[in-house]
C-alpha cells in the first residue's frame, strides 16, 4: 500500500533533479564537440577542417546550456535550504530553522554535494572567460575543462546503474535517505520541527567566505593543464606558456588565499591553539599549492632562456592530478581517522579516483607520444643564472612536497598494501623538522636569484650586489633572535637570517621598481610577502607561551586530562580575579545567543608600582553544550594587538543539564533539598535561607485545572507570600479531599528556588500543614580556561596581504605582456 505524504514540496527536488542531469549530459556533449573541433582543426585535409566551426557551434550551445544547468542546481539548493524544506536530506542534514542568513549560505556548501557544486561553478565561470579570451586556444583548452565539468556534475547524479551508485544527489528525500518507521506515517513533516544545524565549528564568517575561494583555486588549477595538454595536443610546445602563465599566478593566488583564509578559521574558531595543525586536509590543499609555485617558476625560466620545458610542463600538470588527489583523499572518507575535518565516504571511493586517473592517463599519454618532440636545451644551464637556480628552486620546493605527500599518504598505502604503518606521533614537531630546512633553502634562493640574469651572470657582480644585504641581514638577525628569545634552536636561527635576507633582498630590486624598473617588482613583493609569512609562522610557533599556567597542582579529573594538559588551565569562579602572568583574569558570567553560550572573561594589567589601570579589554569565548555526550565544542576568542595576540579559550565549565518536562505533582522533588515540614496557621511565618514566607491566607474556593471539584468534595488553597531581597513572590499550593481520598498540588516559586506542598488539614488543632522544599545552594559559577600569548603572530597575516599583492601585480604583467605581443 503506497503512503500518501502529506506536505512535501517535491517541485524544487525535481527541478534540481532535472538540472543535473542536464548539467552532466551539456558538459559531455561539449567535451565531444570541442574535442572533434580541436581533431577537424588539425586536419591537413581542408574539407575536414571545414567541419571545424560547426563542432565548436554545437559546443559553445552545449556549453552555454551547461552553465545554466548549473546554476539552476545552486538556485534549487538554495530554495530548499533556505525554505527549510526538510523533506530533503541535505536541508535536514546541514541547517535548521535558528541559523542566520549567513550561515545558511554555509551550510550550502558544508556537505559534499553542495560542495562539488561550488566547484563546478567555477570551473563554468572560468570555461566562459576562456571562451570570451581563448581565441586559438578555445577548443583545446576547453576540451579538457568540460571533461572536468563532466566528471564533476556525476558526482551529483545519484542514480544506480547495474547495482551501483553513480554520485550522490543533494536532491535526495529524507525518507529515502534515513529508514526509521516514522515515515511509515504520511504526516511525518509534522514530527520534524527542525534539522540537525550546522557544525559549531563551521559557524564562522571565514567560513562563509573560505571554501568559495579555496574553491575558486581548486577550479581555477584545470586552466593551466588545459593549456599545457593544448599545447602538447596541437603540437604548440612553446606558445601555450605566454597565455597559461597568468592564469598559473591567478591560481596560486587564489588558492594561497583560500589556504591562508582556512587557516585564520582555525585560528578563530577551533581550539587546538594556532593558525596550522599539519593535518591532511591541509595538507592535501597545500600540496598543490606549492608544486605550481614551482610551476611559475620553471615557466618564467623557460620563458626566458628556453631551459626545462619538461620540468615546467610536468609541475604544471601534476600540479592539477594533485588537487584530484587531495579530492580523494579528503572526501573517500579514507582519512576519517587522521583528520579532523575530512568529509565522510559517500560511496564514491572508485568514483573519486577514475577521475584521479583519468586525469593523470591524459597527462602521461600526451607527454610519452610527444617525448621525442618536446623542446630540449642542448646547453645546460648556467651556474650563474637566473634559470638555473629557479629550477633548484623548483626541485627543493618538490621534494618538499614529496615528503608531505608521503607521510599525508600513509592511510593510502594501508589500504593499498594492507600494512599498518602508524602516522607520527608528534605531527608539527615531525613536519617542522623537515620543513623548516626547505623552507631554509627556499627563501635563500628567493633572496639572491633575484640579482642574477638569465642565461649568464658575472659572479663578480653577483656577489658585490647581494654582500650587502648578507651583512645587513646578519645584524638584523641577531637583534631579531635576542627579541624574540629563540637562540636555543640553531636551525630556527638560520631560517630567519634566510627570511631577513630575502626580505632585504627584494627589497632592494623593489627599491629599483620606483626608478622605473617595473619588471621584477611583482616577485619581489611576492618574495617579501613570502618571508615574512615563514618569520610571523616560526616565531609564533617557537615563541608562544601559555600564560595560563596552573601551578596549584589540582587537576580537573582523568577525563579532563585525556584531551587536554591541566598545567595549562586555570579554573576562575565568578567574580573572583585570579593572577594569571602580567593579567588579572575574572569571570563575568555568561550569555546564551542561540545555541552558543559566550563567557565573559576580563582581563586588567595592573601597574604594581603605582597600582593604576593600564590595560582592560573582555573576551568572549564561547562553547556549544551537548548534554548527552557530557563535552563542549568551543571556540576562542582573540585580542589582538600590533606585535602579539592574547588567544583564549574555555576548556571545561559546569554542563547544562537536559530540560525535562516538569509536570504539578512532586515527580521532581528529588532536584530539592530533604523537605521540612510545619504546622502552621494564618498569620504565620517559615523561614528559609534567603528571606521569610507568610501564612497569608484560605482559599476556600479554590479550582484545579482539568479536575472538577464536586459539591461533596473540599479544595483549599493556602495562600502564601515569600518575602526575600525585598521582594514579594505569591503563590498558592492546593489541598483536595475528593471522593474521601487526599491529593495535594504543589506550586514552585522558581526564582527562589522553592516549592510548597499543602499536605493536610488537622481541624482538632486548627493546624495546617506545610511541606517546604527548597533546592541546594547553588555551588560556585566556573569555567576552566585556556590562554596563549602569539608574539608576531601579525607578520604571518601581513606577510600573506603583501604576497598576494606580488601575485596580482606580477599577473598585471604578465597580461600587459599577452596584449602587447
Amino acid at each position: 500500500m503506497d503512503i500518501q505524504y502529506i506536505g512535501e514540496n517535491l517541485l524544487p527536488g525535481k527541478l534540481g533533479q532535472f538540472f543535473i542531469i542536464l548539467s552532466f549530459c551539456t558538459a559531455l556533449l561539449a567535451t565531444i564537440s570541442y574535442y572533434f573541433a580541436t581533431t577537424t582543426n588539425l586536419s591537413k585535409d581542408s574539407l575536414v577542417r571545414a567541419n571545424s566551426d560547426g563542432w565548436k557551434r554545437i559546443a559553445r550551445i552545449a556549453f552555454l546550456i551547461n552553465i545554466a544547468a548549473v546554476i539552476g542546481i545552486g538556485s534549487s539548493l538554495y530554495y530548499i535550504i533556505y525554505n527549510h524544506l526538510f523533506e530533503y536530506h541535505y536541508a535536514w542534514a546541514h541547517s535548521s530553522k535558528i541559523l542566520p542568513v549567513y550561515y545558511i549560505i554555509s551550510s550550502f556548501w558544508e556537505g559534499q554535494e553542495g560542495s562539488f557544486w561550488l566547484w563546478m561553478f567555477w570551473q563554468a565561470f572560468l570555461g566562459f572567460i576562456i571562451l570570451r579570451k581563448g581565441k586559438s586556444w578555445e577548443n583545446s583548452v576547453m576540451t579538457t575543462i568540460m571533461l572536468s565539468q563532466a566528471f564533476i556534475a556525476s558526482m551529483l547524479v545519484g542514480v544506480e546503474v547495474f547495482g551501483f551508485r553513480i554520485g550522490s544527489s543533494p536532491f535526495i528525500l529524507l525518507r529515502d535517505a534515513v529508514p526509521g518507521p516514522i515515515f511509515q506515517r504520511g504526516d511525518y513533516l509534522s514530527l520534524i520541527t527542525d534539522g540537525n544545524g550546522l557544525n559549531p565549528l563551521l559557524q564562522n564568517y571565514w567560513m562563509v567566505i573560505h571554501p568559495p575561494t579555496l574553491f575558486l583555486g581548486f577550479a581555477s588549477m584545470i586552466v593551466p593543464f588545459a593549456y599545457a595538454i593544448g599545447g602538447l595536443w596541437e603540437k604548440r610546445y612553446s606558445d601555450w606558456i605566454k597565455p597559461a602563465l597568468p592564469w598559473t599566478l591567478f591560481a596560486v593566488m587564489i588558492l594561497g588565499t583560500g589556504i591562508i583564509m582556512g587557516s585564520f578559521w582555525a585560528y578563530e574558531a577551533l581550539n587546538f591553539g594556532g593558525f596550522w595543525a599539519w593535518d591532511p586536509v591541509e595538507n592535501a590543499s597545500i600540496i598543490p599549492w606549492m608544486t605550481l609555485i614551482a610551476a611559475v617558476h620553471v615557466l618564467i625560466a623557460y620563458k626566458n632562456s628556453g631551459h626545462s620545458y619538461f620540468t615546467a610542463t610536468f609541475l604544471v600538470l601534476i600540479s592539477f592530478v594533485l588537487v584530484l588527489y587531495a579530492s580523494f583523499l579528503t572526501r573517500s572518507g579514507i582519512l576519517g581517522e587522521t583528520s579532523v575535518h575530512a568529509f565522510t565516504d559517500l560511496g564514491m571511493f572508485w568514483h573519486l579516483v577514475l577521475y584521479v586517473l583519468a586525469f593523470l592517463f591524459i597527462a602521461v599519454i600526451f607527454l610519452v607520444i610527444r617525448w621525442k618532440e618536446l623542446p630540449i636545451t642542448k646547453k645546460d644551464e648556467e651556474t650563474y643564472s637566473r634559470e638555473f637556480w629557479l629550477f633548484i628552486g623548483a626541485l627543493v620546493i618538490s621534494i618538499a612536497c614529496l615528503q608531505i605527500l608521503a607521510t599525508t599518504s600513509v592511510p593510502v598505502f594501508n589500504a593499498i598494501f594492507g600494512t599498518e604503518i602508524a602516522p607520527p606521533a608528534n605531527v608539527i614537531a615531525h613536519y617542522n623538522k623537515w620543513q623548516v630546512p626547505f623552507a631554509v633553502v627556499i627563501a635563500f634562493i628567493s633572496a639572491f636569484s633575484q640579482f642574477l640574469k638569465y642565461k649568464k651572470t658575472d659572479p663578480k657582480k653577483f656577489f658585490i650586489s647581494i654582500s650587502v644585504s648578507l651583512v645587513i641581514s646578519l645584524f638584523i638577525t641577531a637583534a631579531a633572535v635576542y627579541i624574540m628569545d629563540i637562540y636555543t634552536n640553531v636551525m630556527y636561527i638560520i631560517l630567519t637570517y634566510a627570511s631577513v635576507f630575502s626580505i632585504i633582498a627584494n627589497a632592494r630590486i623593489l627599491g629599483d621598481a620606483f626608478t622605473g624598473k617595473w619588471r621584477l617588482a611583482g616577485s619581489a613583493v611576492a618574495h617579501i610577502g613570502f618571508a615574512m609569512l615563514l618569520v610571523g609562522a616560526l616565531v609564533a610557533a617557537a615563541t608562544n607561551k601559555v600564560v595560563s599556567i596552573n601551578n596549584t597542582g589540582i587537576g580537573f579529573g582523568d577525563e579532563f586530562a585525556k584531551n587536554n594538559n591541566p598545567r595549562e588551565n586555570i579554573i576562575l569562579y565568578k567574580d573572583e580575579p585570579v593572577k594569571m602572568d602580567r593579567y588579572t583574569v575574572t569571570y563575568l558570567g555568561d550569555s546564551v545567543e542561540g545555541v552558543n553560550t559566550y563567557y565573559r572573561i576580563n582581563y586588567k594589567v595592573i601597574n604594581e608600582e603605582t597600582g593604576k589601570e593600564k590595560e582592560n579589554f573582555t573576551l568572549y569565548p564561547n562553547a556549544q553544550q551537548n548534554a548527552k555526550m557530557r563535552q563542549i565544542i568551543a571556540s576562542p576568542d582573540t585580542k589582538h594587538y600590533m606585535f602579539h595576540d592574547i588567544y583564549t579559550h574555555v576548556s571545561s565549565v559546569p554542563l547544562k543539564e537536559e530540560d525535562h518536562e516538569e509536570h504539578e505533582g512532586h515527580s521532581d522533588d528529588e532536584s530539592y533539598e530533604k523537605p521540612l515540614t510545619y504546622e502552621i496557621n494564618v498569620g504565620d511565618t517559615v523561614r528559609f535561607r534567603e528571606g521569610f514566607i507568610l501564612v497569608k491566607g484560605i482559599n476556600r474556593d479554590a479550582q484545579i485545572q482539568n479536575i472538577p471539584v464536586g459539591e461533596k468534595d473540599i479544595a483549599i488553597g493556602l495562600q502564601l507570600e515569600v518575602n526575600s531581597d525585598g521582594k514579594v513572590y505569591p503563590s498558592e499550593p492546593i489541598y483536595l479531599l475528593k471522593d474521601g481520598s487526599k491529593f495535594d498540588f504543589g506550586k514552585k516559586v522558581d526564582e527562589k528556588g522553592l516549592k510548597f506542598r499543602f499536605t493536610n488539614v488537622f481541624p482538632d488543632k486548627n493546624k495546617l500543614e506545610l511541606m517546604v522544599y527548597q533546592k541546594p545552594k547553588p555551588e560556585k559559577t566556573w569555567v576552566v580556561l585556556k590562554a596563549i600569548e602569539f608574539p608576531y603572530i601579525n607578520l604571518f597575516w601581513g606577510g600573506t596581504i603583501i604576497m598576494v599583492i606580488g601575485f596580482i601585480l606580477s599577473i598585471f604583467r604578465r597580461n600587459k605582456e599577452i596584449k602587447q605581443a
